[in-house]
Order: C-alpha cells, then structure tokens, then sequence
C-alpha cells in the first residue's frame, strides 16, 4: 500500500518497486480507513499524530495498511475485530 524506499547509508536512490501491490485493495482500504475515521476518537487522534509526522496523505495510507493487515489476520484466525488490540502500541 506504501512505496518502499531505495536507501542506504542514508542516501536515497528512489523507490524500488512502484507497482506494491493491488491498486484496487489499495482503493477499498483506503475509502475504509476514511469512513473508520468517522466518529472514531482514537482512529483520529491515531491520525493526527502520524500526520505530524509523515504528511496527511501517507497517513491515511499507514492507517488504510493497518487495517488491511487487521483484515488478514481477522480472516486468517476467524477473529472479531478489537479496537484495543489494534491501537495497541500506543
């Protein structure tokens, strides 16, 4: 869902790999993560903070990546949804 970096040493050659992934899961995850931002006090304080740190638009891509990754693992463990599981390092 996220470009990966090219770097080393801390000198940055581009992204490696620009097609990462299905754009149209990238598209569902993306138009989830807003409406999970809907009324959502944690979810938008989670945002804010990785706003200040990485921009608006890579931060609904880190929150639309989370939650793909929640999604898998909900799947893959037949699980229900936890909001404190899932904002747990914070």
């Amino acid at each position: 869902l996220v470009k990966c970096a090219n770097e080393s040493a801390g000198k940055k050659m581009g992204t490696s790999g620009s097609k990462i992934g299905n754009a149209h899961l990238k598209w569902a995850f993306s138009e989830a993560a807003v409406l999970f931002l809907r009324g959502n006090k944690t979810a938008q304080d989670y945002l804010d903070k990785q706003t200040k740190k990485f921009g608006k638009g890579k931060a609904l891509s880190i929150l639309a990546h989370k939650l793909g990754r929640a999604v898998y693992f909900m799947m893959k463990r037949n699980d229900v949804f936890d909001m404190n599981y899932f904002f747990r390092s914070q």
